[in-house]
């Protein structure tokens, strides 16, 4: 039953609103820590709004699901954006969706995001951060265009930190176990990473057999999916041709390259990966581990920084060196090889002598011996 009187109230340090207008009960919250005075303005000023049918305040706000949402915003925003952007967001919004699926937008506080939070640090933590930019890009969208009434919880919650230091990388004991634990197609999707350098969410899921020259013995990214939108081929190891010979083998109804049981090329991997790495004893991986361990293999064999640069397709070499690996043996010899092409013999800087650093042994030439 709505209050009487002039229908406010205190509860805590809350003043609430209670009123009943042409037989209906308005309720609502009018503010925390203020005076009953400025609690009953606000009351007056919601009761005239409310008799001019303008009461926004306490009417019920506007919202959705989390797969409305992303259904409405995706198919909003899909020709106004980049492909290469609209699969990205596709993809994250793609991975959020058992965890928010059911949730309305206001149901999707800073408090749950922390909790997703929480689950993706020891996972994917740049997988995380990708993730939050869509769905803080998602939200604006909706309260932009008048979907959802409410404030964007992702405003509040931080990024992950991400490492500017060397990438994580396989090594080849790692490699051959989690080769290992992957069954087709993971493998030769995986191995594209490893040995091609493909970009797997972007570039090598969305591969279609003719992007596959065996004859030439390469592999070409088409410009739609490449991140610089250009067109380059790199070339197949002996592993990844075979392996690729046998996946066109696959599927021969398909266009596309890599396939689902119906036909249809993968979205994301990011289930099956997790599940091979579970099963390799490898926690701290993601699809991306796979082209930092092309470049990082190309590194130790000896290839140089614009060689991976070219092989990678990277726009620029600052980017190659954080798989740079030079180990205490490399400077060791880097150092010794400088010392034998550096003069034995130094002028003394004080007379005529100079001294020989030859041996162990200092000696004076031009003078007495030491």
């Amino acid at each position: 039953m709505a209050r009487k009187g002039d229908g406010i109230y205190k509860r805590g340090k809350v003043w609430r609103l209670d009123m009943k207008i042409n037989g209906i009960r308005h309720q609502g919250q009018l503010g925390r820590g203020i005076t009953r005075d400025f609690a009953l303005e606000l009351a007056r000023a919601h009761r005239e709004s409310i008799m001019r049918g303008e009461a926004g305040l306490l009417r019920k706000k506007l919202d959705m699901t989390f797969e409305e949402a992303k259904a409405v915003f995706l198919a909003a925003v899909k020709g106004a954006i980049r492909a290469n952007t609209h699969r990205s967001y596709e993809t994250c919004l793609d991975s959020m969706t058992d965890f928010f699926k059911g949730k309305n937008l206001s149901e999707i506080s800073p408090f749950l995001l922390e909790s997703w939070k929480k689950q993706r640090k020891d996972e994917a933590p740049v997988g995380f951060n990708r993730e939050l930019g869509t769905l803080k890009t998602m939200f604006n969208w909706c309260i932009d265009n008048g979907r959802f009434q409410g404030a964007n919880p992702c405003r509040k919650v931080k990024r992950l930190q991400e490492s500017h230091g060397r990438e994580r990388a396989l090594d080849p004991d790692e490699e051959v176990k989690f080769l290992g634990a992957c069954s087709e197609p993971l493998r030769t999707i995986v191995l594209c990473g490893i040995d091609a350098g493909l970009r797997i969410p972007s570039e090598t899921l969305w591969l279609k057999k003719d992007a596959v020259d065996l004859r030439g013995n390469r592999i070409t990214v088409p410009a739609v999916f490449a991140k610089n939108s250009k067109k380059e081929s790199v070339p197949l190891t002996g592993r990844l041709r075979e392996a690729l010979r046998h996946t066109l083998q696959h599927n021969p109804e398909s266009e596309y390259l890599f396939t689902k049981r119906d036909g249809r090329p993968y979205r994301t991997i990011q289930n099956i990966f997790r599940t091979a790495a579970k099963r390799a004893g490898l926690m701290d991986i993601s699809p991306h581990v796979c082209r930092h361990t092309f470049a990082t293999n190309l590194d130790q064999s000896g290839a140089s920084l614009r060689t991976i640069q070219e092989l990678g397709r990277w726009g620029d070499i600052r980017m190659v060196q954080r798989y740079s690996n030079v180990n205490e043996r490399i400077k060791r010899e880097a150092i010794q090889k400088m010392s034998q092409n550096s003069p034995q013999l130094i002028p003394s800087a004080t007379d005529d002598q100079a001294i020989s650093y030859d041996s162990n042994v200092v000696a004076i030439v031009n003078g007495k011996k030491a």
